[in-house]
């Protein structure tokens, strides 16, 4: 295993994090009597697994369901200060609202300590704010801090990288949970700060939101070659030393290889890595057009200055993936989680878009000509079944 130096932290970080999101019994909060005996083993087994692999950062998280509540039937038994544990904790009204969450995950962990505490899910600027305020649940995990029950806060967000910024420019997180990786690379600008105040910086699911990539379409797997997907992806992520580790939410033990594989093949990115991405912007091209690949993401309105409250940014990065790359599957999953993702994904599907009123908003996007006619066409193509957040079931 690689591991890199968590921003100020200080911590050695492997490169690969274990994720805690997929290998429980349930996403509601069971008790354990209602986890089956080979959900648990096969838990066991990932943990065991990761380990053995030299991950020894394990992650998971309040709203995780059972998650926490089965870490807790094995985390003890293993050697503590051999592992980086993380949690995370929704932010709360109140520093006291916020220590009962923490109070809640440690009990189910069966630990005194946490590595790595994060606020859950700083996705807008309203709830940044409601976190950040005075009393509140950023106050109350530095109090945590003071008495050594978490080492470190950080936060995670699913937000537009403006609020993401602000967040880091406090000053006051140790480390960030983002979305980066080749499908989907707005949050640049957020890495770059946290690299100006020495944070750590983790990539959350690479794989999964970042393309399905475990059902990748056969245009995608010929581009891609000789390497899989995921592999490429998760190369392509760790390429940038600024990124110290990404997250595999495991649902069984040889989910963990292609991440494996991918820092194996570390010390040979820049052979492999060129060719492949000279493919994939080629076949983008061909698809789309020079014009559209550069500039499709540029100069676009908020999401609440458009009619129809529309995530203008992500609507086109799905209809260009879909249309450049055949990832129509995972388009349309994602762009069925709009509508009903409050701020977790946040924005109405497509359909509810006024078109008529986009012109004016769209004086500084480049290819602004293009766009009505996409987003027409991306209404055909994205708009269809409803699905559900991991957390509601889907």
């Amino acid at each position: 295993m690689i591991y890199r130096r968590f921003g100020r932290t200080e911590l050695a970080m492997p490169v690969i994090t274990c994720g805690g999101m997929r290998y429980q019994q349930s996403w509601q909060d069971v008790e354990l009597a209602e986890v089956e005996a080979a959900n648990q083993a096969n838990l066991e087994a990932c943990i065991r697994a990761a380990l053995a692999a030299g991950i020894n950062h394990i992650e998971t998280a309040r709203g995780y369901g059972s998650s926490e509540r089965q870490l807790g039937q094995i985390l003890p038994s293993l050697p503590r200060d051999e592992m980086i544990v993380q949690t995370k904790v929704g932010p709360a009204d109140t520093g006291e609202g916020f220590l009962a969450g923490f109070n809640t995950s440690m009990e189910r962990l069966q630990l005194d300590h946490v590595d790595l505490l994060a606020i859950h899910g700083l996705n807008n600027r309203e709830v940044l704010e409601m976190a950040i305020k005075p009393g509140g649940s950023l106050d109350m995990a530095e109090e945590l801090k003071r008495q050594g029950r978490c080492r470190h806060i950080g936060f995670s967000t699913h937000g537009p990288t403006d609020v993401i910024v602000d967040g880091i420019e406090t000053g006051r997180f140790d480390y960030v949970n983002l979305h980066w990786y080749w499908s989907d690379q707005a949050n640049a600008a957020a890495i770059e700060a946290a690299t100006r105040h020495d944070m750590g910086v983790f990539i959350i699911s690479p794989n999964d939101k970042g393309g399905q990539l475990y059902r990748p379409s056969d245009k995608l797997v010929e581009l891609c070659a000789p390497l899989a997907p995921m592999v490429f992806n998760d190369l392509f992520c760790l390429r940038d030393e600024r990124v110290h580790t990404i997250s595999i939410g495991a649902a069984r033990p040889s989910d963990f290889d292609p991440a494996i594989e991918a820092a194996n093949l570390l010390p040979r990115v820049e052979e492999l890595l060129p060719p492949i991405l000279a493919r994939l912007d080629q076949a983008g091209v061909a698809a789309l057009g020079e014009d559209w690949m550069a500039g499709w993401f540029r100069g676009l309105p908020s999401t609440d200055q458009v009619p129809g409250v529309i995530n203008l940014y992500q609507v086109l990065r799905l209809y260009t993936l879909a249309k450049a790359y055949d990832m129509v599957e995972f388009a349309r999953a994602r762009h069925g989680l709009f509508g009903h993702g409050g701020h977790w994904f946040y924005g109405n599907q497509v359909d509810k878009l006024d078109i008529d009123a986009l012109p004016a908003l769209l004086t500084d996007c480049p290819v602004a000509d293009r766009v009505p006619a996409a987003l027409v066409e991306a209404r055909e193509l994205l708009v269809g079944e409803q699905h559900k957040r991991l957390s509601e079931g889907g």
